[in-house]
């Protein structure tokens, strides 16, 4: 980690020495600017500040040029102009050539500060790890603190409230809202109890917590999301390679320009020598790409920068650049577009001891009436110390519903039928129907074809009764994420043109949950291989397809789709080393976000090569056909580089937001 640290400081050293070279440089240039309007006796002393210019910022600028030749036997952009500058000097222009050293100086300042900033998420990251951390033995007791770094798995540490957590584990005692937004990006504080996970970096707040630490601090949830940043900045976007292999050839054939423009209109046109040199020296500034080598660099780490502050991280600029190619989605359905375990979703209370009339509740609809209240009381009660799933969703539906619940006596559990109990000196039971025939009661007229409409929707359902009569019955779903339905919708809007879901469940569920989000197509019990046929035909017809998975069973699809997507990463390490892109959360709107990132992103870069590229025929072609003053053309190619940069550093704003249905003449977000 220290070393991470090192690599991530490194920008912002970069950046103070180019700031004290262009400091130096402008009081020298400003020295020799203001002698040069001087009599003439007074402006020959203009070579003394300007040699300073020279000296210290053209030394940079041959320094950069001279490694980039050594290294890897190519010409580079400091090349062209620390040649410019010494042809200005050579021809009798040292100002003008003092304002280029001047001016390329400040770009790379700028520069490296836009950079510094981009990688800026890492730094606070960083910073966010505590120094120490307070070690309690295992009957709680405080044992002292110790450095982070020599924290073993094993050991437990004290999180007191508003202390941030030094270590990933597992919550042993205690409890406490956790605000975890600088891992998953969660904007809302997550409880925190007994058994639950804890990542380094967070806060608790409003309680105290006994963790057992399950890692130590280089392997720690906040160690990985600081490697993949600083990774993803040094991977770069396809357009950035071409453009560096196209330096190269370029800058030789500039050079070449440079000495035919020099040469030929004076020996063949009868143009004066200087006058000749002085056109080929601003031809030299203004034939320079450095507006395009920053064109895409600035976007692409800006967007990687923007998303790790909101939990996205993008493990490269190519998957960023991809991102915004993307037309056909894939997604997952258990654990990725639903929550993947069973909630309540219907009640039906019977009014009478034939069944001829019942009424339907949904708690997602608010509190439940009487009728459905007292069956879920006494399902509570029944279910109190069963340990099976539907259990667990009977009693969080109760918590929910802020019941009192009692615990049944005498509880029996009948395999494959039911539980059983005594409630209120009455036999309470909940189960199938073979369990209501076992306690003697009929399912009645209307509940078999509730129950039959419930099972095609692939949910479980349980009957509820007190003796041999039949309360009720209850429906369980594996239940959609709040926005999965919105989201969609507005991924259509971002330009996706196909959605379809790929589910290893059954083929009623998955229809059903496709139908409420609107998606095009439903693949449903697919093995994980099958996943991945469906993904390749998929990608066959499509620009890019982009699996979104939850990163365990859906890994071989997220491999082989053109982007793939981990959805709430957090503790994943099968998902950190598959994906593409990896959500640190289960927030399924961040998927629209990773496309619309996507698209800016090329948006902006395709917006910075054009316009540096057009630029800088502009100023070639003036040039060469009416001339331009060198001044002149030095405040125009770095102005351009300058605005290339900015423009770029637009993708450092913008968040993250639940998305809406839009209307039908809503603007589009491309």
């Amino acid at each position: 980690m220290a070393e991470s640290s090192n690599r991530t400081q490194k920008p912002d050293s970069e950046s103070r020495f180019y700031l004290r070279v262009t400091l130096i440089v402008a009081a020298g240039m400003g020295a020799g600017g203001l002698l040069q309007w001087l009599p003439l006796e007074l402006s020959a002393w203009r070579w003394l500040p300007l040699s300073l210019v020279y000296l210290v910022g053209g030394y940079r600028i041959a320094l950069d040029g001279w490694r980039e030749l050594r290294d890897h036997r190519r010409l580079s952009i400091d090349f062209l102009m620390g040649l410019a500058a010494a042809g200005a000097a050579a021809i009798g222009s040292p100002f003008e050539g003092g304002v280029l050293i001047f001016l390329f100086s400040l770009s790379k300042t700028l520069e490296h500060y836009a950079m510094a900033r981009t990688r800026s998420a890492v730094s606070m990251l960083m910073d966010l790890r505590p120094k120490l951390a307070t070690l309690v033995d295992a009957q709680g007791r405080e044992t002292g603190s110790i450095p982070v770094e020599h924290i073993e798995p094993g050991q437990s540490i004290l999180v007191r409230p508003g202390e941030r957590i030094s270590a990933d584990g597992v919550v042993r005692s205690g409890g406490s809202d956790v605000d975890q937004s600088a891992i998953t990006g969660e904007s809302v504080p997550v409880r925190k109890a007994p058994g639950d996970a804890v990542y380094a970096g967070t806060i608790a707040q409003g309680g105290s917590l006994v963790v057992d630490v399950t890692r130590r601090a280089g392997e720690t949830m906040l160690a990985k999301i600081v490697r993949l940043v600083e990774q993803a900045q040094e991977e770069r976007a396809p357009a950035q390679h071409f453009i560096d292999r196209f330096a190269h050839p370029y800058t030789l054939a500039v050079v070449v320009a440079t000495v035919i423009v020099a040469i030929v209109p004076a020996v063949f046109y009868d143009v004066a020598w200087g006058e000749a040199l002085y056109r080929a020296m601003s031809l030299l500034v203004v034939a320079s790409p450095c507006a395009l080598v920053i064109a895409t660099p600035s976007a692409i780490l800006s967007g990687i920068a923007n998303g790790a502050r909101y939990g996205i991280l993008f493990k490269g600029g190519a998957h960023l650049d991809l991102a915004g190619s993307i037309d056909t989605i894939a997604f997952d359905k258990t654990g990725t577009l639903t929550f993947g375990r069973p909630e309540l979703v219907e009640v039906v209370s019977q009014q009478d001891r034939h069944g001829n009339a019942f009424v339907t509740e949904k708690p997602d609809e608010g509190t439940l009436g009487a009728g459905a209240r007292a069956i879920l009381r006494v399902a509570a009660a029944v279910e109190r110390t069963a340990e099976h799933h539907l259990a667990r969703a009977i009693l969080n539906a109760a918590r929910d519903q802020k019941l009192d619940i009692s615990s049944a006596e005498e509880f029996t559990a009948i395999p494959g039928e039911g539980v059983s109990g005594s409630v209120e000196g009455r036999r309470a039971w909940v189960g199938n129907e073979r369990m209501a025939e076992r306690m003697g009661a009929t399912l009645g007229l209307l509940l078999p074809g509730w129950t039959a409409e419930q099972t095609a929707h692939a949910r479980s359902v349980v009957y509820v009764g007190i003796d041999d009569h039949v309360l009720g019955a209850m429906a369980f779903g594996d239940t959609l994420k709040h926005n999965a339905a919105a989201t969609v919708r507005h991924l259509k809007y971002e330009g996706i043109r196909w959605i379809t879901i790929l589910s290893g469940d059954h083929p009623d569920a998955v229809r059903a949950i496709a139908a409420e989000v609107g998606a095009d197509e439903v693949r449903a019990g697919l093995l994980p291989d099958e996943k991945v046929d469906e993904v390749r035909a998929l990608a066959a017809r499509s620009r890019g397809v982009a699996m979104v998975g939850d990163g365990v069973n859906d890994a071989p699809a997220m491999a082989t789709a053109t982007l793939g997507i981990a959805m709430g990463a957090a503790g994943t390490d099968v998902a950190i080393e598959t994906a593409d892109v990896v959500l640190m959360s289960d927030d399924v709107e961040k998927v629209d976000y990773v496309i619309h990132l996507g698209k800016r992103a090329r948006r902006i870069v395709r917006q910075n090569t054009i316009f540096s590229v057009g630029w800088m025929l502009m100023l070639i072609i003036v040039t060469l056909t009416i001339g331009i003053p060198l001044t002149l053309a030095v405040i125009a190619h770095e102005g351009s580089t300058l605005l290339v940069a900015l423009n770029g550093l637009r993708l450092l704003l913008g968040r993250p937001h639940p998305p809406t249905v839009p209307t039908a003449n809503a603007p589009s977000r491309q």
